[in-house]
């Protein structure tokens, strides 16, 4: 049977051209427009392309892959501007960044360095609490880990294929490896659209869901010597095909609807450009990509790429702004390339000289010499951060009483740091958050985790709702054993103890959830359901959070906390870049509505108890980020956990006084 024909090799300058025009487009749109251009979905194409052509014609010429030389050579492309860049990035972080942000570098360096970084920002993008984390200076690896891990897979299959083709099947090798592909294209582009309609930003980063652009890549390969245009239909489709590259990003909100169906457009665009090059014209597409600018910056774009990131993230964390002026971006985007020459001769292109024959010992000792520095780097950064925050180890409570001082009226020190120290604040969250299996978070199904006097408690609490319920749990621990009661934890962050979401602001899971939580306490009714009240500044008790606690009328009593203050700025930075922490307070009217909302709202069922504790976060006029020398917030809007366990004697107050009454009630 008749096999396909490849390609004919030679050397393309067009792509050399587009590789420039995509990387151009991505520093371009991240820094001016702080948007997405489509361009990483152009490279995730051609490399594809490429690389179908290059392990097919090996594999056909010396009928195996030789996987330790495949590697080497892979490793000596990649790694050495890479790791360069890795290491600059890590030891940049801790100088310019503000302390807050220093407990996720060194994740995100092995992250990068272990081509993972991908998954560990697809995970994050289901992870509520990480949700707002600011852009990594690292965070650009993300694609070069899905392209590393592409480079694994992508011989392993051909070559698998290969063999079943001519072993096995006895079929001709590229008719069946264009079937293959052709599977691939559909499992992983139908994966990619369902994923991306129910958790885009998870489909994002996924590997499987980016798998079918490369795919389409190894499919155009086996196909491009079938697809010619005449000239004039070339010329049309080649500048066509550039357009959607350059506008995709002006037209399709990238970072939001991709990689589903909707990145077949810079796909398109880039397929458009291969096939028109086919034919060579004199006012085609492919001259223009072949002047010679383009094919020297082609040269530099692993490193431009790599560059434009980090140097972008540590510009605007300095200069404190988020739009970058148009002479500030130029200024940026030489230096970019300035740093891709030095690094691309000095670093990368004496590795690459080094023959793979003569030298491949020589070569494996660099390779090896530079990843140990990576890890050597990644341990040193990891130790300097340790012992930065070491000396708020030691600490005292008369120094730091947080809300007691204003419960007790106690004057506090002024010349102790607050704490938590800013590289640990983001970790300053309630125990329960250590497991795992306490959260619902994306589902629908009740879990329960107990906590306190397990065992002949007086009282159960059952403190019910999202983040803005767990984060008194510090304090409600606090006061389990000295009140004697057991906390049931029903958490489910992005979410609330409600039954509407008229704002669409709560996760999809979230009013399922709610309904099944209701069953769960109806049958086995706790003493105090532990809930918030309101929702940030509003000046009424939400609808949905009556209906809930109607339907426990009769079945048990609602402890109704009023929900905290909001800050304007996100605290711990702020703190960090202000001369005095007034600068990050708000006004008291900024921060909590003037009327108490359970005074105003009419329909207020009988079985709930309220509870407000905005005095110990403001005081007549202010709303303040530190208070008793404790960090109040760990965001804009969450309270630390060591905020929490200072409020534990207020909460006392409310809370003796709600058991009393339940006391009361069984009296009666």
């Amino acid at each position: 049977m008749k096999d396909l024909k490849l390609p004919k090799k030679r050397f393309r300058p067009e792509i050399e051209g587009v590789r420039t025009i995509a990387t151009l487009l991505i520093a371009v749109y991240h820094i001016w427009f702080g948007k997405v251009s489509g361009g990483i979905d152009v490279f995730f194409v051609l490399s594809g392309y490429l690389m179908t052509l290059s392990i097919l014609s090996r594999i056909e010429k010396n009928g195996s892959v030789n996987f330790a030389d495949y590697f080497l050579h892979l490793t000596r492309r990649l790694f050495p501007q890479a790791i360069i860049i890795i290491i600059f990035t890590g030891v940049c972080a801790v100088i310019f960044l503000p302390q807050f942000e220093w407990g996720e570098i060194i994740a995100h360096m092995m992250a990068s360095t272990f081509y993972y970084e991908n998954w560990r920002l697809a995970l994050d993008s289901v992870d509520y609490l990480a949700r707002d984390n600011s852009a990594s200076p690292f965070q650009h690896f993300w694609s070069l880990s899905v392209q590393g891990q592409f480079y694994i897979i992508w011989p392993i299959l051909l070559a698998a294929v290969y063999g079943l083709a001519r072993k096995v099947w006895k079929t001709p090798v590229r008719k069946t490896l264009l079937g293959s592909l052709i599977v691939v294209f559909v499992c992983s582009i139908a994966y990619s659209i369902y994923q991306t309609n129910i958790n885009q930003p998870f489909a994002y980063f996924h590997s499987f869901t980016r798998m079918w652009e490369f795919s389409v890549g190894g499919i155009f390969a086996l196909l491009s010597p079938y697809l010619f245009f005449t000239k004039r239909i070339s010329i049309a489709l080649g500048w066509l095909g550039l357009l959607i590259i350059c506008f995709t990003g002006i037209i399709v909100p990238v970072s939001t609807v991709f990689p589903g169906y909707l990145a077949l457009l810079p796909i398109s665009g880039v397929l458009l450009i291969l096939i028109a090059s086919e034919s060579i014209t004199v006012i085609g597409v492919n001259r223009f990509l072949a002047v010679k600018p383009l094919l020297y910056l082609g040269s530099l774009t692993y490193g431009i790429y790599l560059w434009h990131w980090p140097l972008l993230i540590f510009y605007r964390s300095y200069m404190e702004i988020e739009t970058v002026p148009v002479m500030d971006g130029i200024l940026l985007l030489l230096v970019t390339i300035l740093l891709s020459i030095v690094t691309t001769k000095l670093v990368e292109k004496p590795v690459l000289k080094m023959d793979r024959e003569q030298n491949k010992g020589n070569l494996v000792v660099v390779l090896t010499a530079m990843f140990v520095l990576t890890c050597a780097s990644i341990f040193t950064i990891s130790a300097y951060i340790e012992k930065a925050t070491a000396s708020s180890e030691l600490i005292s409570d008369t120094d730091y009483p947080g809300a007691q001082s204003v419960l007790y009226e106690t004057n506090t020190p002024t010349d102790v740091d607050p704490i938590p120290p800013p590289s640990r604040i983001k970790t300053d969250l309630p125990a329960f958050y250590e497991d795992l299996e306490c959260q619902s978070v994306n589902r629908t199904e009740v879990r329960k985790c107990s906590y306190g006097v397990l065992e002949d408690a007086d009282f159960t609490i059952a403190l019910v709702g999202g983040s803005h319920s767990g984060h008194w749990f510090p304090a409600l621990e606090e006061l389990a054993e000295e009140m004697n009661f057991t906390i049931d934890l029903y958490s489910h962050d992005g979410c609330r103890f409600t039954d509407e979401d008229p704002s669409g602001s709560l996760t999809e899971e979230c009013l399922p959830w709610n309904e099944n939580l209701i069953d769960v306490l109806t049958e086995n009714p706790p003493d105090l359901v532990f809930t918030t009240s309101t929702v940030n500044k509003h000046p009424e008790v939400p609808q949905g959070f009556i209906n809930q606690w109607k339907k426990l009328e009769g079945i048990t009593t609602v402890f109704a906390i009023r929900d905290n203050p909001r800050m304007k700025k996100v605290v711990p930075v702020c703190l960090e870049q202000a001369e005095d922490p007034l600068e990050c307070a708000v006004t008291r009217d900024q921060g909590v509505s003037k009327e108490v909302p359970w005074e105003v709202t009419e329909g207020i069922p009988s079985n709930v108890f309220f509870a407000d504790l905005t005095d110990y976060f403001c005081d007549d006029t202010t709303c303040y980020p530190v208070i008793g020398n404790v960090i109040v917030y760990r965001d804009d809007n969450h309270l630390t956990a060591e905020y929490s366990k200072t409020l534990a004697p207020a909460l006392k107050i409310p809370l003796q006084q709600a058991f009393d009454s339940l006391d009361k009630t069984s009296a009666r």
